[in-house]
């Protein structure tokens, strides 16, 4: 969680070593909410996009 952080909040190592232990709870708990929200529109994009079969073609 804490390369999540990094790469899209862009919050350093060093900027989350030194928050308190409710603040962490608070962006890890954030960082996987947000984690579950992107596989639900991933999954939702593939479902879309997947092929139909058995229609006649």
């Amino acid at each position: 969680m804490a390369h999540f952080a990094l790469q899209k909040l862009h919050i350093l190592p060093s900027t989350l070593a030194n928050m308190s232990e409710r603040e962490k709870a608070f962006i890890y708990a954030s960082i996987q909410l947000r984690i579950e929200e992107e596989k639900r529109q991933n999954d939702k994009i593939k479902k879309v996009r997947a092929p139909r079969r058995g229609r006649g073609r």
